[in-house]
């Protein structure tokens, strides 16, 4: 027994030996996610919702849809007009987190110019750049101090600078941050004398490139406000329909759920044709 069990160590022992001349590649596991989902994530982010991710925004998008269907049958029982109005309570969400988002852009938008001046200030008085991020914790613009401010803990925690500088990529979710945090980095591992003409240049495009939107903005606002009370309107209308059960019984027959269908299609087709038309092409965050 003995004899037969050194056998079976020796051979399992040759085995190893054995396998390890030829070694098995690595299995990169890719990370990369679709660029819908990306975006997503990336509006939560700037919405402020540090606890959610997309798989959660969605289940919750899914939860308000069902909910009001079966508040709609129990007080319409009328499918048509339910799903209609499930389907914007699952839209309602989305909607709510891309809105707070756009205006985290704007409200960025305006502060960037400013940040970036402080840390061209800060390399120019011979500061670190770990020590002139850090600062903007508790002199910069409000917007960027608690992102910051945890880039500060998380560099005297760890001293790892490439490491904490990616953690605050995530933590922006911004292309203008991307754009400034590589070039730091560059400046960081490569050196050079020219960090402060960069970061002079980023900051006189940055004011001219938020200035030229805010005016764009402007003047496109009434036709963007026009375009959702045109959305809103025919739909408030048949909520207060619901509220007279007599008024719903057309769409309880065939015809009145295919024009339902038809409304509800044209609708959103209409809304989004005249958003895509007026809306102001968005910076892409290509250094993710």
């Amino acid at each position: 027994m003995s004899g037969a069990l050194l056998g079976l160590t020796l051979g399992l022992g040759l085995a190893c030996i054995w396998w390890s001349f030829w070694p098995q590649p690595e299995q990169v596991v890719s990370k990369r996610r679709h660029p819908a989902l990306a975006r997503l994530d990336d509006d939560i982010v700037l919405a402020g919702i540090t606890s959610v991710r997309w798989p959660g925004l969605l289940a919750g998008c899914v939860v308000a849809a069902a909910t009001v269907l079966v508040l709609g049958l129990a007080v319409t029982r009328v499918p048509a007009v339910s799903l209609a109005f499930a389907g914007m309570a699952g839209w309602a969400p989305l909607a709510a987190v891309r809105a707070r988002a756009r205006t985290k852009r704007s409200r960025l938008r305006e502060v960037w110019p400013d940040a970036v001046d402080h840390i061209a200030s800060g390399v120019r008085a011979g500061l670190a750049l770990p020590e002139a991020l850090t600062q903007l914790g508790q002199r910069g613009p409000a917007e960027l101090r608690p992102a910051f401010e945890a880039f500060g803990h998380d560099y005297r925690a760890s001293g790892q600078f490439a490491d904490s500088l990616d953690r605050l990529k995530e933590r922006m979710a911004d292309p203008v941050a991307d754009r400034l945090i590589e070039a730091l980095r560059l400046a960081r591992e490569v050196g050079g004398s020219d960090l402060g003409r960069v970061l002079r240049t980023l900051s006189t495009f940055l004011r001219e490139d938020a200035r030229s939107r805010a005016e764009l903005e402007a003047r496109q606002s009434w036709t963007v406000n026009a375009a959702r009370l045109a959305m809103v309107a025919p739909w408030i209308v048949l909520l207060l329909m619901a509220t007279r059960g007599t008024a719903l019984q057309a769409y309880r027959e065939p015809t009145g759920v295919l024009i339902l269908f038809i409304g509800a299609v044209l609708s959103v087709a209409a809304f989004q044709i005249m958003i895509r038309i007026g809306r102001l092409p968005e910076e892409q965050r290509v250094l993710r």
